[in-house]
């Protein structure tokens, strides 16, 4: 690509989102917050922020490019990105690769399949996920945060408490998943103790500026973009950008696919992050939700940032 203006670009987007400007202008009244997760219910709903980091370095905000929020499922490629440094193996023997087609905390689908979940992306593959963390670390939570850190050079980022016990209190479906995929053998330490790693770490926080950069190394063929240093292997990072392509949205991939063109990973805060391989890493947040689950705002302002630039991985 020649040489883009992104701060031009992302200050426009944010204008037609927040501000009603041009044409294109977006109804940030459209969508509504993640109410059944009671901590999220009272979050602001009409905030929006863009951060984009390319590989040298630099980066481009706008909005509240720095407001911390909570990331829920986006959390689940560092777990992913970590159990893989750990065993690949165990990993892709213990669940599939596929598209799910059906909601994210699907338990008929899980049954169906015998306990082994069709990708790491919804619920009960990031619950085996956790449960191989748990097996593989002496301390699960506090080497997957030190793992993300290390991914975002920054020793700061961590969860929030409230949210993960309000998550924990509201757990009934994620309970029946991890004890289905127990009964078939599939979860190998105790399903509470999963459930707690599990929560907190959905109840990751970050700001859409630590998110770009935390998801660099996904651009850069497996190496920080704060400071090079090389976390995974690039063919590791080509299969976990393969299922976000496919499998980053639940059944709203194929859209996402369509519409912008790049693998990403949303979460029901509101957040959304994308990566272009070899050029950069994008989050957004805006809290509001469409009918599937994902950022209203956050969708269309990925979509016209590959138009405005006029280049997808396509």
């Amino acid at each position: 690509m020649s040489t883009i203006d992104y701060q031009y670009i992302l200050t426009s987007i944010h204008d037609r989102m927040v501000h009603g400007a041009g044409p294109t202008a977006e109804d940030i009244s459209s969508g509504h917050v993640a109410a059944y997760i009671p901590e999220l219910a009272s979050v602001e709903p009409d905030q929006f922020g863009m951060s984009l980091q390319c590989l040298d370095g630099s980066v481009h905000s706008a909005g509240h490019a720095d407001v911390a929020f909570s990331v829920q499922s986006i959390a689940k490629v560092p777990a992913l990105l970590l159990a893989l440094t750990i065993d690949p193996d165990e990993v892709w023997e213990r669940m599939d690769v596929e598209p799910s087609g059906n909601a994210f905390n699907s338990l008929f689908q899980l049954e169906y399949e015998q306990g082994i979940p069709r990708n790491p992306l919804i619920n009960a593959g990031a619950l085996v996920v956790c449960d191989i963390l748990i097996s593989a670390l002496k301390r699960p939570l506090e080497e997957l945060y030190a793992f993300v850190h290390a991914l975002s050079g920054d020793p700061s980022i961590s969860w929030n408490e409230r949210v993960a016990q309000s998550e924990r209190a509201a757990s009934h479906r994620n309970a029946a998943l991890v004890n289905l995929m127990k009964a078939f053998g599939n979860i190998h330490n105790e399903p509470d103790e999963v459930l707690d790693l599990y929560v907190r770490l959905c109840a990751m926080e970050m700001t859409c500026t630590q998110l770009a950069c935390t998801f660099g190394l996904l651009a850069n063929e497996g190496r920080t973009l704060h400071d090079g240093k090389a976390l995974a292997p690039p063919v590791m990072v080509q299969r976990v950008n393969a299922v976000m392509q496919t499998c980053g949205f639940y059944d709203e991939a194929g859209e996402f696919a369509f519409r912008v063109g790049l693998p990403g990973k949303s979460g029901v805060g509101g957040g959304i992050v994308a990566i272009h391989p070899r050029y950069y890493s994008v989050a957004v947040w805006s809290p509001r939700l469409n009918e599937r689950g994902n950022s209203h705002l956050g969708m269309r302002a990925l979509e016209l940032l590959t138009a405005d630039i006029g280049h997808t991985i396509f």
